[in-house]
């Protein structure tokens, strides 16, 4: 794929552009949000889509870093990137002024706008977090009720950047209730009991794998969105297959990540 001017269109909606760093806000020691101004991608944005980054010109790092957008305002949007290596490490540190090369929207979107729920419980892990911003504006513009259940394992690890109706879990109760935020919610369950509820949720496998089974369970509706490498971003590099089951529970093959998600059903996925 050729690189992009800002001015230049895409049949297929998807762009390779060349973006400035606008703002970047460090969230904590290890977490930041970057902000990007482009009138070619952040109107076609949708809630659990992602883009990819490539952090410099140079071969190393030489993959693109796969980021959630986790929140779009006007022609600006922002992604949340955590420190795991050094081509996450050279974003943290971008300031305003530096350019990358960025493609998408990337990805397929949480199914938020469907009629057949009032209630959105909406589940974060960590740097989880991050589409859940973009999530809860939607969600409130299409007039569901939500709420945000967000953990992590201590209270320096809780992000709830712009989320509205917080209930937070820590695994050492430094923040809110002691335990998974899965447990928490197990808790919270009957006053959701006689609620239409679809869960929307963003984290670490293990707690993902926990909600899907306790959603099952309760036999609510789950959508996850899962995290992988990714190289291309487009199905080309065949980087990123995600083990996954049919209606039957059995395992069936795979699937490309960046073709068939980021955002699953949770009774489809294979946690690993």
């Amino acid at each position: 794929m050729t690189h992009m001017t800002e001015a230049t269109t895409k049949a297929d909606d998807i762009f390779d552009l060349s973006l400035t760093v606008q703002e970047t806000t460090q969230l904590n020691a290890t977490t930041a949000v970057l902000a990007f101004k482009s009138e070619l991608i952040a109107p076609l944005i949708k809630p659990g889509q992602f883009v990819n980054i490539k952090v410099n010109d140079t071969l190393a790092p030489l993959l693109r870093r796969p980021l959630s957008v986790h929140r779009v305002e006007g022609d600006i949007f922002e992604v949340m990137v955590k420190v795991v290596g050094s081509g996450t490490k050279l974003l943290y540190n971008a300031l305003p002024g530096s350019t990358v090369q960025v493609l998408g929207p990337l990805g397929n979107s949480f199914d938020y706008a469907r009629q057949d729920y009032d209630t959105a419980i909406l589940v974060s892990g960590g740097v989880g977090v991050a589409p859940m911003t973009i999530l809860d504006d939607c969600l409130r513009q299409a007039g569901k009720e939500i709420f945000n259940y967000v953990g992590g394992r201590t209270a320096s690890d809780i992000i709830a950047r712009k989320l509205t109706n917080l209930r937070i879990a820590t695994d050492d109760g430094s923040q809110g209730f002691k335990g998974t935020v899965v447990a928490l919610l197990e808790q919270d369950f009957p006053e959701f009991a006689k609620k239409r509820v679809r869960i929307f949720s963003c984290g670490p496998n293990r707690m993902l794998q926990a909600l899907a089974d306790f959603s099952m369970k309760k036999n609510i509706p789950c959508e996850v969105s899962l995290e992988s490498v990714m190289g291309c971003g487009i199905g080309i590099c065949y980087g990123c297959p995600v083990h996954v089951k049919n209606e039957q529970g059995e395992p069936d093959g795979h699937k490309l990540l960046c073709q068939h998600g980021p955002v699953m059903d949770a009774k489809q996925v294979v946690f690993e």
